[in-house]
């Protein structure tokens, strides 16, 4: 069982990563609403090009707020640090460094694995 002080260290940490990504996401919606869209019709086709990318990066940064919420979830439930597909503590080395993550190492190669399989 993850102590409770790594709990609090990485509740800390990914408190820090989601207001990170919000402003980085309020940052990216600025962005597109400044955007001027006149211009010849190659200006146009390089912002549309440009918002497309713009869509893009706000969806990643959307998936990842949402694994930070979950995360938090999992800590208010008590369920935090317990990988879901081997059901074993995860390393607190691994929750330091990636303190959203659903997997233990070994998980993550068994997912890996089965992933390699269907493929």
């Amino acid at each position: 069982m993850v102590s409770r002080k790594i709990i609090e260290e990485c509740r800390s940490r990914l408190l820090v990563a989601k207001a990170d990504l919000l402003n980085r996401f309020q940052s990216h919606f600025h962005d597109l609403r400044t955007r001027d869209s006149g211009g010849d019709e190659a200006d146009q086709t390089m912002s549309i090009l440009a918002e497309n990318q713009l869509f893009a990066a706000q969806q990643r940064l959307r998936s990842q707020i949402l694994e930070i919420e979950s995360a938090l979830s999992r800590i208010d439930r008590g369920t935090y640090g317990v990988c879901e597909e081997t059901e074993e503590p995860i390393e607190v080395e691994r929750l330091l460094a990636i303190p959203w993550t659903r997997l233990s190492i070994e998980g993550a190669e068994i997912r890996e694995s089965h992933g390699q399989r269907r493929a």
